[in-house]
């Protein structure tokens, strides 16, 4: 046994020694010589048939250009940096400085030392040229491929507003933000997560007007992210929100950059996440889930109407089915008579209880719902709405539900569509199963409790330290304008206070319009 654990104690020991190491094999530089250097690329990439290396002579000089297919712009290379190096003849100049001053026309150059710097350029995208002779090499920025190109959101259909969304690029989505935010003040900082995929993320802020501590908060939380890759944006979601326990997003997503843009004005922070059109955004609010960008591009009595509408669709789709059951089960008496003798006609011959009926028509819609998304887009609203008709049609006819619960699902799942935000729209899908259970047990006491305990739930939630019911709970009054009610674009003055600390003035003064002072009729007739 003290064998065993000597040789445990020096494997320890050994393992110590290796890690430190201070020289890593990505940090070792790179080698004078031309062909180990290509050599050892070949063999790192594993011989991959998308590795690219031409060698060229620049007058008697020997170098090499190393690039990825599809990654960079072939025709960039083409153009700006064999048909230079290519031309040149002659002797008596120093090559490597010759390729940084005018042989390569772009504008992004990086010298490398070491190998580590070197796979990460290549794997961007960048082209790296090689010097027999040098242990550097130029990285030239050659970014290109295929890409899809700017479209109109699916995911947030607006009636009014610019018709763009982001993409998968990275580059193309914060160009999309710059184009409507102007400042110097919008800055933009990039980190790599993910092991392996080493993909970029960047978060972007103005200047001033985001918390500071918001802004830090957001840079803890990402660096400390160890994974092996980041594929989309919620992945990063998952591992900086402030509570997972909980069916409520606390992250607002957006794929609309006009969206973006006015969260940004507000104070908050976006993440761009390279390889999603999904870009996140912190802190979010309850509030902010229940708004639509059609209600900063209409009029302002017309906004408040239609968010009425959409708050009273949540209470239809959270508690409907529950009320039916509550109501059928336990208090008969407040149904009205011949409502209630309808009622109890059209269940004589249905098996089930209320809330077996229920359970039965919402998980079959259910089913629906999430076979018409996993189809074809053609086939899909095909399946989804015939197969509504039928099987609610058939259900009734064999006896299995009610009518009034048929209607009363529809209801529910109309209702539930109107909610903007999709992960707001699914969290309710899920309470409103846990309501309906409640409402089984103890009627509309159980309805009333499963609400005290979301609203309590609600008030405990925190989005990136901020109170997730604010400005409601707790209360501020000066931010009351664009919550429930939508004050006209000019009155709303200030940005919500616990997001944007210092910097909370939003509209000037005396913006309201008004008709032009011009004369009388009477003056105007004389």
């Amino acid at each position: 046994m003290s064998k065993w654990f000597k040789k445990q104690s020096k494997s320890k020991d050994d393992n110590i020694r290796q890690n430190k190491d201070p020289q890593k094999p990505e940090d070792l530089p790179i080698l004078r010589d031309l062909h180990e250097n290509i050599s050892r690329i070949k063999n790192e990439l594993g011989e991959s048939t998308d590795l690219i290396i031409r060698e060229y002579f620049l007058g008697e000089y020997q170098g090499a250009i190393v690039y990825l297919d599809g990654l960079a712009d072939s025709q960039v290379i083409s153009d700006f940096i064999l048909k230079t190096v290519l031309g040149k003849n002659g002797t008596g100049f120093e090559p490597f400085q010759y390729m940084i001053e005018k042989a390569i026309v772009l504008g992004n150059i990086q010298i490398l030392k070491n190998w580590g710097k070197l796979y990460e350029s290549l794997l961007s995208g960048d082209t790296i040229i090689f010097l027999e002779g040098y242990k550097e090499a130029i990285s030239a920025s050659t970014h290109g491929g295929e890409k899809r190109s700017i479209t109109e959101s699916t995911t947030e259909v607006s009636i009014r507003g610019a018709k763009d969304a982001f993409t998968e690029s990275l580059r193309t989505n914060t160009s999309l933000i710059r184009r409507r935010i102007k400042s110097p003040n919008l800055w933009l900082e990039t980190m790599k997560i993910g092991e392996v995929t080493q993909t970029n993320v960047s978060i972007m802020f103005i200047k001033g007007i985001a918390n500071e501590k918001i802004i830090e908060e957001v840079r803890k939380r990402l660096k400390r992210i160890k994974i092996d890759g980041i594929l989309e944006s919620g992945y990063i979601e998952q591992f900086i929100e402030d509570q997972t326990w909980t069916t409520f997003p606390t992250i607002a997503h957006s794929e609309r950059p006009d969206v973006i843009a006015s969260l940004l004005l507000e104070g908050r922070v976006a993440i761009l996440i390279d390889g999603t059109p999904f870009v996140l955004c912190v802190p979010a609010l309850f509030a902010q889930f229940f708004q639509s960008p059609d209600d900063y591009y209409s009029r302002f009595d017309i906004s408040t109407g239609i968010r009425f509408l959409r708050i009273l669709a949540f209470f239809t789709a959270l508690i409907g089915p529950a009320t039916y059951i509550a109501a059928t089960t336990f208090h008969q008496e407040m149904i009205p008579t011949t409502m209630a003798i309808a009622i109890a006609a059209q269940r004589e011959n249905v098996p089930f209880p209320a809330f077996v009926e229920a359970l039965i028509m919402e998980v079959t819609f259910e089913i629906l719902r999430e076979a018409g998304i996993r189809l074809p887009r053609a086939v899909g609203q095909a399946v989804s709405i015939v197969g509504a008709l039928v099987i609610g049609q058939a259900a009734v006819q064999a006896g299995f539900v009610s009518p009034v619960m048929v209607i009363v699902v529809s209801m529910t799942a109309i209702a539930n569509f109107s909610t903007p935000s999709f992960a707001m729209a699914i969290s309710l899908r899920l309470l409103r199963f846990v309501i309906m259970a409640m409402a089984t047990v103890l009627g509309f006491y159980g309805i009333m409790l499963s609400l005290i305990f979301m609203i309590v739930h609600l008030c405990s939630l925190r989005s990136f330290g901020v109170p997730y019911m604010s400005p409601l709970a707790p209360l501020h009054v000066h931010n009351q304008q664009d919550v429930l009610i939508r004050f006209p674009i000019w009155a709303i003055k200030n940005r919500p206070t616990l997001i944007s600390k210092g910097n909370t003035k939003k509209a000037g003064e005396n913006q309201k319009p008004a008709p032009p002072k011009g004369k009388s009729k009477k003056s105007s007739r004389s």
